[in-house]
């Protein structure tokens, strides 16, 4: 059986065009770091990046490990005008690899059958919009329906970054599960990177000497900003607790400051808005708790964020999050009742939540994501010799 060091080289072309820096969120996050942990397990492997302009200032860290090929200035434009300039300007760029990654969740232009001389892997981050519709417009909605499970069920390769999206996939697009390839987020321990001093963060916030919540979210609806306000005005109604809101501004933004203003906790929330990692790797270190009641996740980063930096966890069960908490956060339902006392409980047993947290983080590394990929590109490339 030939060694690794002994296996022909295998090009693989990244469609990163979807991204726009800043404004995507964790999809972005988790290709980036996926993409760093393949280039450091995965030496049989020679990457070329499709990305839109602007990127590579956004993400140095895919410069030095990558060959980097701009898109046309079209592709930073509306959905329809992308879609287009991606269909045309792709073939000329990676007509020459071995698989092509699709890693917005579809396959671009005109999908065929299976067969043609490129293996295509295709990330599929979720499929929120059939578990919550209501959260996307007609439009949105329309397209995805029409392009996923079409994309899903011609790629010779699915990649999800979990066990319950892989689930829905299958069960969801009638894709064979051996096609279907867990891809877990990579989350490396902050050592080796600037983490923002706490005295400093609380002075440049505002926090002063007050116990401090984290939540690192955009204002989506599915989020759940709002039933954390809720909490705020109810049963954790102590003067000396801030919430921190990190990220930006999303579709519930108007109603997150409504219900900020209604439920008269204006001084006890923070918001910062989108900040440096330092700075959010900062906020979370000096948190008495990471808070995550979203109601739809594909998978949740920001939960082992926080549990590699030495914060407990208090997260809802819904979608992915058990699976990527297991026993190292405090798992509750979307009711404020059962969460009215979970800071006592987590502050009751802090020293292993510590501990369980650091030990379920190291799990998941880059290097972890990266040879998963990996896997996905040989499955895919394997399946066509």
């Amino acid at each position: 059986m030939p060694t690794r060091q002994n296996c022909p080289m295998l090009s693989v072309g990244v469609n990163l065009l979807w991204c726009r820096p800043g404004k995507v969120g964790g999809s972005e996050e988790y290709l980036a770091r996926q993409l760093v942990g393949l280039a450091t397990v995965a030496s049989d492997i020679r990457g070329r990046l499709v990305v839109p302009p602007d990127f590579a200032e956004a993400h140095p860290e895919l410069v030095e490990r990558f060959e980097l090929v701009v898109g046309p200035p079209a592709t930073r434009s509306r959905r329809g005008a992308r879609l287009l300039a991606e269909a045309r300007s792709l073939p000329s760029m990676l007509g020459d690899v071995d698989v092509v990654h699709h890693a917005g969740g579809t396959l671009p232009g005109r999908i065929g059958p299976r067969g043609g001389r490129q293996a295509a892997v295709l990330t599929i981050h979720d499929v929120q919009y059939l578990q919550f519709p209501e959260y996307f417009s007609k439009t949105r909605r329309t397209y995805l329906r029409l392009r996923v499970p079409a994309s899903a069920r011609h790629a010779d390769v699915v990649a999800v970054p979990s066990e319950f999206v892989k689930g829905t996939v299958v069960d969801g697009y009638g894709v064979d599960g051996a096609d279907v390839v867990v891809v877990p987020h990579g989350v490396d321990p902050p050592s080796g990177r600037d983490v923002a001093d706490a005295d400093d963060l609380r002075a440049r916030y505002g926090l002063g000497d007050r116990r401090v919540l984290v939540y690192p979210a955009i204002t989506h609806p599915h989020k759940g900003h709002r039933f954390l306000i809720e909490l705020l005005a109810g049963p954790w109604s102590d003067p000396a607790l801030v919430l921190a809101l990190i990220g930006g501004k999303g579709a519930a933004e108007d109603a997150v400051q409504q219900a900020i203003r209604d439920g008269d906790v204006t001084d006890r929330v923070v918001r910062p808005g989108r900040v440096s990692e330092a700075d959010r790797d900062g906020l979370i270190a000096l948190a008495e708790a990471l808070v995550f009641p979203s109601e739809y996740e594909g998978f949740g980063a920001p939960v082992l964020e926080a549990m590699g930096l030495g914060t407990p966890v208090i997260c809802s069960d819904q979608a992915a999050l058990p699976e990527v908490a297991g026993d190292a956060a405090l798992v509750l339902p979307l009711h404020l009742d059962a969460w009215a006392d979970a800071l006592d409980t987590v502050d009751a047993g802090r020293e292993g939540w510590i501990e369980r947290g650091r030990r379920r983080a190291a799990r998941y590394t880059t290097a972890t994501s990266g040879a998963a990929l990996a896997d996905a590109y040989r499955r895919a490339a394997g399946g066509r010799t």
